[in-house]
């Protein structure tokens, strides 16, 4: 066409993408691949810590698995990137509005104990929820809020305390308390205990316990290895439990 000059050097390419690289886009980014939670990524950076001290002090080819360990919980804890969530889809940023443990993701903790009192006596103490501090070791306070929920505190990593409301699902008089952590909890958590009449007399306490750790599977593994086993935990609270019953005195 006369008087048109076509000019290609200022043709945009069709894959030009303007806004592309800029601050904004690059944090949208980094928040889009956090699938960590807060809490998670403190306990990975401490279990990290832990482990690379751990495997300065081992001889062995163990120190290297340590080593590779520690570095991919400090990775964890400070990008807040978990590349095994993120193939299993798992996001526990997201997961903080669901009751219980979701997706049956937690920790499964059940020890079993006799104690030679009756059902009715050992279930009134437990159902009084605010006894319980008094042989869970770790367990600072529970705040009864109506005949169902209550909340709790209790101590967790680093010195710091973790809170959530829970809420008893079920329950048979002398027999079961079933409960489960509510929306927003900081350590989702499910489980029961049961009483039942011990074949030599006295009453067999039953306790199943499920809990998503702030660290989730990793950080229960961490815990085994650092000394915190929750089987251990569990153990020595109903052993509190037994002697605070079996003692002589009676509870009040």
């Amino acid at each position: 066409m006369p008087g048109y000059t076509h000019n290609r050097s200022k043709t945009m390419p069709l894959t030009h993408q303007p806004f592309a690289e800029t601050p904004q886009l690059d944090e949208i980014r980094r928040r889009l691949s956090l699938n960590v939670s807060f809490p998670e990524r403190l306990v990975s950076v401490l279990s990290g810590v832990g482990l690379l001290a751990l495997a300065s002090r081992q001889r062995s080819g163990g120190a290297f698995l340590l080593g590779a360990a520690a570095v991919a919980l400090l990775h964890r804890g400070t990008t807040g990137h978990c590349p095994a969530y993120r193939a299993l889809g798992i996001n526990s940023e997201q997961l903080q509005t669901e009751r219980g443990v979701p997706g049956n993701r937690g920790t499964k903790v059940e020890e079993k104990i006799v104690i030679q009192r009756p059902r009715p006596e050992l279930f009134a103490f437990w159902r009084n929820l605010e006894n319980l501090p008094r042989f869970m070791k770790h367990v600072k306070f529970v705040e009864v809020l109506d005949a169902k929920r209550s909340r709790w505190t209790v101590d967790g990593p680093a010195g710091r305390t973790v809170a959530w409301t829970a809420e008893i699902i079920n329950e048979h008089e002398n027999e079961l308390i079933a409960w489960e952590s509510l929306p927003g909890a900081q350590v989702r958590n499910a489980g029961s205990v049961r009483f039942e009449d011990a074949p030599g007399g006295g009453t067999s306490v039953k306790v199943n316990l499920e809990f998503d750790p702030p660290a989730g599977a990793i950080g229960a593994i961490m815990s085994r290895l650092l000394g915190e086993s929750p089987e251990k935990q569990l153990r020595e609270d109903l052993s509190s439990l037994k002697e605070i019953f079996e003692s002589g005195g009676r509870p009040v």
